[in-house]
Order: structure tokens, then sequence, then C-alpha cells
């Protein structure tokens, strides 16, 4: 019988076990899109997960394999990285105090990521980056400075996942399939989020058009922005811990438009060099992602509100990526 040689796939690397590093792995696996590593600092972790999931696609004929590890040298020559080591907002108290405000999360994080940082320059430093670890705008940021990776290969996981939400819940307010939902949000990954209303459609309509005559338009508008903004502390109040379906699925998204050359515009967290009128910050923006990572940043044509709303989410970041200059630069 001729023997044909092994398919290659391409190698990613999930730095974090967790929650969010196990459910893309299994997805990325379920399709048969790499081979996997999953790495943590918790003994056995990493290699049960990886277990598991070896289990589960072998009852679809999966062909990549899966690693579990505890060794930063089993991430060399990684062609993409997921980053999702790191503290998450938790509820404190048994719900007597409210989840942990991103802020707080700055400095144990911080230091965690200046660790991952320098692992990945030493065994990957060709990667393709997603960092999906919070405060998400200012870690994507202190790991760009601190691995000295090429700002077109380093995003974070931002406005898609907020754009999903957004989808979501508009589509239950207009009975509307989400899929059929277009949303821009920009800015910050957190309270001071930009949803953009001019630039949504509904079936390719301009939102603010679908949505004209409708008596409650500004209630519909408001209800979907304000639970847009919330989702992520209501799931934690919930089930006492942080998102992990939904921020799985929109960094596979993003890892699928670097690996297979998609050119698809995707809503992430780059570093800014005078696009928006924003230097050296990391802020949630529409990119085109292709198999060179960051091949455009998109500028739109902001109005005034727009901007204004925009500046204070800049403003937010600012504050944040300040402090992190105090802490580890």
């Amino acid at each position: 019988m001729k023997k044909f040689p092994k398919k290659i796939f391409p190698k990613v690397s999930f730095i974090g076990s967790g929650n969010i590093g196990g459910t893309c792995a299994h997805l990325m696996a379920m399709k048969n899109i790499a081979d996997i590593v999953l790495f943590d600092i918790v003994k056995g972790l990493p290699q049960g997960k990886a277990l598991d999931i070896a289990a589960a696609i072998s009852i679809e004929g999966g062909e990549v394999s899966i690693t579990g590890t505890n060794t930063y040298s089993d991430i060399s020559d990684s062609d993409v990285i997921i980053i999702t080591a790191g503290l998450t907002r938790t509820i404190k108290d048994n719900n007597a105090k409210p989840p942990l405000d991103r802020a707080e999360l700055l400095s144990k994080n911080a230091k965690i990521i200046k660790k991952v940082a320098e692992n990945i320059k030493k065994y990957s430093p060709n990667a393709f980056v997603i960092v999906i670890t919070n405060p998400l705008d200012a870690m994507t940021w202190l790991f760009q400075k601190l691995s000295g990776l090429n700002r077109q290969m380093v995003v974070g996981m931002a406005g898609g996942l907020d754009s999903s939400r957004f989808c979501y819940f508009l589509g239950k307010e207009l009975g509307v399939s989400p899929k059929n939902i277009h949303s821009f949000i920009i800015g910050e990954h957190g309270n001071n989020m930009v949803p953009l209303i001019r630039f949504s459609k509904v079936n390719d309509v301009p939102l603010d058009e679908f949505l004209n005559g409708r008596n409650n338009r500004e209630e519909i508008i408001n209800n979907v922005i304000k639970k847009t903004r919330e989702a992520g502390g209501e799931i934690i109040k919930l089930m006492r811990a942080s998102a992990y379906f939904a921020p799985a699925a929109a960094a596979l998204d993003i890892a699928l438009s670097y690996l297979q050359d998609k050119n698809k515009t995707i809503l992430c967290s780059t570093l800014l060099n005078g696009e928006y009128d924003v230097h050296n910050l990391c802020v949630g923006v529409p990119v085109v992602i292709g198999s060179s990572g960051v091949k455009q940043i998109e500028e739109l044509n902001l109005q005034n509100n727009e901007k204004e709303a925009f500046q204070k989410s800049i403003e937010s970041i600012q504050t944040l990526t300040t402090t992190l200059k105090k802490i580890i630069l």
C-alpha cells in the first residue's frame, strides 16, 4: 500500500490552560486547524486537558497533535500564540463585594505578562500573538513593548468579543439573527468601550435607518449598549467565573484569519502610532488580519460626539498604561 506523508499542521500554543485556553484549544482541535501546545505553570493541568481534548477529537477522527506542558521551551517555533495567563475578575466574599475592577488586576498580571513576553521572545519570536489577559489593552501594550515583536504581530482580543455581544443583544431586541447584524465597537475593552451606532447594520441596512420611525429607537439602542457593557460582569455574578466560551470563539476567529490569510476585518486592540491621532497606545479599532498579521488599520471618519467618547476611552487606557510604566518599565 502506498504511504502518504503525514499532513503538516501549523503550531498554535496557549500560554494559560484555564477556561479560555482550554475551550479555544478544543474548538481549534475539533476543526483540525493546528497542532496544539497547552502551557501552564500548574502541574498536571495542561497535561490533563490535552489528554481530554485528544480523546474528544478522536471521536471525529482528528489528526492534530495536542501536548500539555509546564516547560516554556515546548512553545518553540509556534505560528500563533494565544495568551490567557493571569488573574481574572471574580466575585469577592460571596457577593458581598463587587467583582474585581480591571485596574485591580494590573500589578499582578503585569508581572505575569513580563515573564510570558521574555519566554516568547526567547522561544517563538516570529509568532503572531493574541493577548486575552486583562486589563486587555494595557496588557497588549506591555507585551508588545517587553517582547519587542513587531506591532503587526501582536493584537489583543477586544472589540470582536464586545461586538459579538452587541449583535446578540440587538438581535434579541429586534428578533433578527445576530449573523445578520454588523457592528463596530472601538476603544477600550471595558466600561469605556465605544459602540458606533452609525456604522452598525442590520441585514446590510444602517441601524439608524432600520430603526427609523420606531418611537422606542433610543430606548432600544441604550438598552443594548448597557447590556453589552455589563455582560462580562453579569456573567461573573451568575456563574462566579469570567466568561470563556465567547472569548475563546473570538480568539479563534483572529487566529484563523491569520493562519488562513483571510484578510478579514476584525476589531482588535493594536498599537497605534498616529492612527486616530493616538500615539504609543494599544486601542481597539478595526484591523485587517492576514498572513502577515495586521495588514491594515482602518481609520473610521468619526463625528464629534464619537470622537469625544473615543477620547474618554483613550484617557482610560492611558491611565492604566502610565501606571504600567511605573510598575514594570
